[in-house]
């Protein structure tokens, strides 16, 4: 009996003029989203269909002579839910589930009325890694500063945009020169007098986002912690050791090369004596 009612529907939004709106909604993966089923005032429904358009055309849920029903064979199965203004939510959501909605109503009178609206799912933001590089120093580089590289990252996500925070100082703002690839890198010079400020990447997308703080000043070469050394102090030792390792060995190749051969002389002289002797000892009677 509801079949002709909807066949209908689809029918007049096929062939009468009717009223088209749309409005995108946003949301993320795992939460839900209420579609609102926005009307012109004083329009008295009678009959409601919800519908996706895109990814693919799919009947979601009706409302006929008072009944709302939802459990039609599509994908939100079990994760839609028509409220009695007939707005429809949906939850919770998939990474899959953006894409066109619209809702065909029909009032007392036999007038439509069509709403479209465009969702779309965004992943929640991870909490990205920032991760600190020191410039190797020159003498362009003034003293006592540290030319510091610092470098975010957010796993497995797409449509985001980075910015950076400058912490523990009011009114602070980047200049455009210091970032590169999209915000993703910060070029910053650091002194003596920045050795606590903290520096906070803040990764977002239209739905969520968060944020990650490091203080770079404790990862210049010349403030090494404690019982740690730097990339550089390590050279300055590693390198002295490995030249005199090798000026030993030299050394003691070319010293033992000469010995070792006076060696086997000898040895050979040594088994030469007792041959020339023994022909002597046998001519005696």
């Amino acid at each position: 009996m509801a079949m002709r009612p909807l066949w209908s529907l689809l029918l007049w939004e096929a062939l009468l003029p009717i009223t088209v709106t749309g409005a995108q909604v946003l949301s993320k993966v795992g939460g839900s989203v209420l579609l609102v089923a926005a009307r012109p005032p004083g329009f008295q429904v009678r009959e409601a269909i919800w519908r996706s358009l895109w990814p693919s055309e799919e009947l979601l849920a009706t409302f006929f002579r008072g009944s709302l029903e939802t459990l039609y064979h599509s994908r939100f199965l079990g994760r839609a839910q028509l409220h009695s203004n007939l707005s429809l939510e949906l939850g919770p959501l998939e990474s899959g589930d953006s894409g066109n909605f619209s809702v065909l109503m029909v009032d007392t009178r036999g007038k439509t009325w069509t709403q479209t609206l465009q969702l779309k799912v965004y992943d929640a933001v991870p909490r990205p890694v920032v991760q600190v590089f020191i410039a190797v120093g020159g003498d362009a580089q003034p003293p006592k500063t540290c030319q510091v590289f610092l470098s975010c990252w957010a796993p497995n996500i797409s449509e985001i945009t980075y910015s950076w925070r400058r912490e523990t100082t009011m009114d602070f703002g980047m200049e455009p020169h210091s970032l590169f690839t999209d915000g993703q890198v910060l070029s910053v010079s650091l002194g003596p007098g920045d050795r606590g400020v903290a520096y906070s990447c803040i990764v977002s997308n239209p739905v969520s986002w968060d944020l990650a703080t490091v203080t770079p000043w404790d990862s210049c070469h010349h403030e090494a912690a404690p019982g740690k050394a730097s990339y550089k102090d390590v050279l300055l030792v590693a390198v002295p050791v490995s030249l005199l390792l090798m000026l030993v060995t030299l050394f003691s190749a070319w010293h033992w090369g000469p010995c070792s051969g006076k060696k086997k002389k000898d040895v050979r002289a040594d088994r030469v004596g007792p041959e020339t002797e023994n022909p002597l000892v046998q001519d005696l009677p």
